[in-house]
């Protein structure tokens, strides 16, 4: 299971990237592959304001459907568009262009709250 370990993580098997005032949040490699093959991504809108643990994402899949879980308090900025013609995006690099939205907290410190990799490791069911 791969699991960055200058991400962030949720109990909810989101992840999430400080970038500058930004969080780049989305599914870790478990979340991805326990769904397996997604055919349909459901993002937030631009301008969402949202609070920690709002469902802010809906990701289906050939076995089930998903909600996606804000990290933290904030505001959607910016939502990955490439997403809704290629939601397999998320099965192939969950860490990279699979990402799903950008927010900005409204706390920078929020994030701290968050697991580190090896709490979220730690976190993994055992299959």
């Amino acid at each position: 299971m791969n699991v960055p370990r200058d991400l962030k993580y949720t109990k909810t098997h989101e992840w999430v990237r400080q970038e500058e005032d930004a969080l780049i949040v989305g599914i870790t490699d478990f979340a991805q592959s326990q769904l397996s093959d997604l055919t349909y991504v459901e993002l937030p809108a631009v301008g969402d304001k949202v609070e920690p643990e709002d469902e802010v994402a809906v990701l289906e899949s050939v076995k089930a459907a998903s909600d996606v879980y804000a990290p933290v308090g904030g505001t959607v900025i910016e939502v990955n568009d490439p997403l809704a013609d290629n939601p397999e995006l998320i099965n192939t690099d969950p860490y990279g262009d699979g990402w799903l939205f950008k927010m900005e907290p409204n706390s920078p410190g929020d994030v701290d709250s968050l697991m580190d990799g090896d709490q979220y490791e730690e976190s993994i069911p055992d299959e």
